[in-house]
């Protein structure tokens, strides 16, 4: 899985895109494979009972499971829904163009995606960094920012800061509020500065993640990185 490189991809995308795309959906797609399996795949406590799938890494990327949020077939789906439901096909390429990225991305680690489901169900993977979700939260986030996926969050981190002019405000006020009607909605009960901060949150969300990640598992904890393929050695990754 990426963490913060979901987080920042949606801008490097705006960046080459332009018009075509428009970030809020963007950022939705790219974020929505997770956004409802995520706390299943690590559980919760409810009155002392634990919530949690037997098996975390086939339920978040296998089937059956919910791995079909993370294929092609999902992303195109969804934006044909978006699209017959909002007659809107920007917002629809959009949010497809973001679930899609999180599907190609997320094939980076040790448990991949099923890239052609329905087709098939294997998942597809390179193995760059250990996909640890099998050892809960910390020990994943530990692993994942002690190895090649802290490498992965930078370099994304940096193609958006090389694409830094979407962040401007003028940038946003040019080409991205004029293309999107729910940021127009909203523009009705809040102010300009308010939609800017709306749609630089990700940005801001993933920098603070990355940092806390870091200093979580390298200052507070003292993990040792390990950048070989498929490391860190000191976790048993899922494959």
């Amino acid at each position: 899985m990426s963490w913060a490189a979901h987080d920042f991809e949606p801008y490097a995308i705006q960046r080459h895109l332009g018009g075509r795309v428009t970030m809020l959906p963007l950022y939705i797609g790219s974020l929505g494979p997770d956004m409802f399996t995520k706390w299943y795949v690590y559980g919760i406590k409810l009155f002392g009972i634990e919530i949690r799938a037997d098996d975390p890494a086939q339920f978040h990327r296998g089937w059956p499971g919910a791995g079909f949020t993370h294929t092609p077939l999902f992303a195109l789906v969804v934006a044909l829904i978006v699209l017959l439901i909002s007659r809107h096909g920007v917002w629809a390429f959009s949010l497809g163009l973001g679930l899609l990225a999180h599907a190609v991305t997320d094939i980076l680690d040790t448990n991949g995606t099923m890239l052609l489901f329905p087709f098939s169900t294997d998942r597809i993977s390179l193995g760059a960094w250990a996909y640890a979700a099998e050892e809960g939260k910390h020990l994943d986030g530990f692993a994942y920012y002690s190895s090649l996926g802290m490498v992965a969050d930078l370099a994304a981190l940096a193609l958006t800061l090389f694409s830094w002019r979407v962040l401007k405000r003028t940038y946003f006020e040019e080409h991205v509020l004029p293309r999107d009607p729910v940021m127009k909605l909203a523009g009705r009960v809040l102010p300009p500065s308010g939609l800017l901060v709306i749609y630089r949150f990700g940005f801001v969300f993933g920098l603070t993640r990355l940092v806390g990640w870091l200093l979580f598992a390298h200052v507070i904890h003292t993990n040792a990185f390990d950048f070989s393929w498929g490391g860190p050695s000191w976790v048993t990754p899922f494959r």
